[in-house]
């Protein structure tokens, strides 16, 4: 198809939190952009500036972002300002796009900032007779957008291989100095992150909320789990381990274990703020006490996998990635199209529209969870250190764990052995 001669200026945007490949997804914008003959304005703050009327940014020419692929973070920076609150904030941020000579919006983030793109481009268009295109460009560290099973979310690659290294060094740590590790990763919904950290650093377990398969998750559950880990691993001769845990098993805990959390602070988009929350704190004091039940006594480190993993350097593959879906989403606009999130399939450009992509009654897309019953799960399942089905009547293993304990036998299988039957 013929592109675009009117499309003579691109706005490109960042919002939600940073994700590796972010830079390279703007260097792509803007050396596509120019390539066609059109300037390309760089919008800071996402859309914060805008919805007080103002347009902070700067030009962005193939010079200025030569190098900016390779570097982590954003030079646009984030915001999670939600132009979708009042028609007032809406009318602000078109009418200030609009007088700067903006006619195609490019944006980078999350599924709130599509969804407040999705928003301003439709407003500007029904509401206030605008011509003004859209095309957004999905990031998620959490890997949970709904793309079919094998393709990752850009930046979801370089967080895996930074948290993985971080938690081979907990391994060696823990294997010294005779100490469990349990560690948080970000994933507010869905395990991925969590999951590939685990399986690609070989921790001793990883709990992810999908185990639950959308069940409410009760804390106490998942301290039996840590427990009885920590037991078969003393069986063994090793009595330090690391456990790695996603962070969406506090945003599904049941209600009963949140009720001294009903007053945290939200987001923008009326998110908790996990990171407010130390759950690490709690699961901890949770730990210790029924530790201290079975008279056993373990050195526990808490560690947080959050804000490092955010804006490290993109690896080969997110670069290669968000350099595809920059100009992909660049070249979607000059054809003459509008309002897709633009997603890599298979080798393919596939833009997706955003009214088939977000949920209009919650602003968000549907979660891709983990597949626990799928090879990629079960593989790693099978090299952890917990109790599963396969333990079912093995007395000599739970006559050897509770050895370890104040309990007997019976006493010990009354308690635990629920966990054989998984915990669903």
């Amino acid at each position: 198809m013929e592109k675009n001669k009117k499309m003579k200026k691109f706005g490109v945007l960042v919002g939600g939190g940073p994700a590796p490949g972010i830079n390279s997804g703007i260097h792509a914008v803007t050396m596509e952009a120019y390539r066609n003959g059109c300037e390309v304005f760089g919008i800071c703050d996402g859309f914060k500036q805008l919805m007080e009327g103002e347009l902070v940014g700067t030009p962005l020419t193939p010079a200025e972002v030569a190098y900016i692929y390779s570097e982590g973070g954003s030079i646009l920076h984030t915001a999670r300002a939600n132009p979708t609150k009042s028609p007032g904030a809406l009318e602000k941020v078109v009418k200030t796009l609009h007088e700067a000579g903006i006619n195609a919006l490019v944006s980078i983030g999350g599924d709130d900032t599509a969804f407040s793109a999705a928003r301003v481009a439709q407003y500007a268009q029904e509401t206030m007779g605008i011509e003004l295109k859209s095309a957004h460009v999905p990031k998620t560290i959490d890997n949970d957008l709904p793309l079919p099973e094998d393709i990752p979310t850009f930046g979801f690659e370089t967080a895996r291989e930074t948290g993985t290294r971080l938690v081979m060094n907990l391994k060696r740590d823990a294997a010294t100095s005779y100490q469990w590790f349990l560690v948080l990763s970000m994933g507010r919904q869905s395990g991925h992150l969590a999951l590939g950290i685990g399986q690609g650093a070989l921790a001793t377990l990883t709990l992810i909320p999908e185990e639950w398969r959308g069940k409410e998750i009760r804390l106490q559950s998942v301290v039996d789990v840590l427990v009885t880990s920590m037991l078969m691993r003393s069986l063994q001769g090793k009595p330090y381990g690391v456990a790695v845990l996603a962070e969406g098993l506090l945003e599904n805990l049941a209600h009963e274990d949140l009720k001294s959390l009903d007053h945290v602070e939200r987001d923008e988009h009326g998110h908790i703020r996990l990171a407010d929350i130390n759950f690490l704190d709690v699961l901890k004091k949770a730990l210790d006490k029924e530790l201290a039940g079975l008279g056993i006594k373990h050195k526990m480190v808490k560690h947080t996998l959050g804000y490092e993993l955010r804006c490290a350097p993109p690896c080969a593959y997110d670069i290669e990635y968000t350099r595809s879906l920059g100009g992909a989403a660049v070249d979607f606009l000059l054809q003459g199209f509008s309002n897709a999130i633009i997603t890599l399939q298979r080798g393919l450009i596939v833009p997706i529209p955003y009214d088939q992509m977000i949920n209009p009654e919650t602003g968000r897309t549907e979660v891709r969870l983990v597949n626990i019953d799928g090879f990629k799960y079960q593989s790693a399942y099978k090299f952890m250190t917990r109790l599963k089905p396969e333990h079912a009547g093995n007395e000599a293993l739970f006559a050897g764990l509770a050895s370890l304990t104040n309990l007997d036998v019976e006493a010990f299988k009354r308690r635990y052995v629920y966990l054989v039957d998984g915990l669903s």
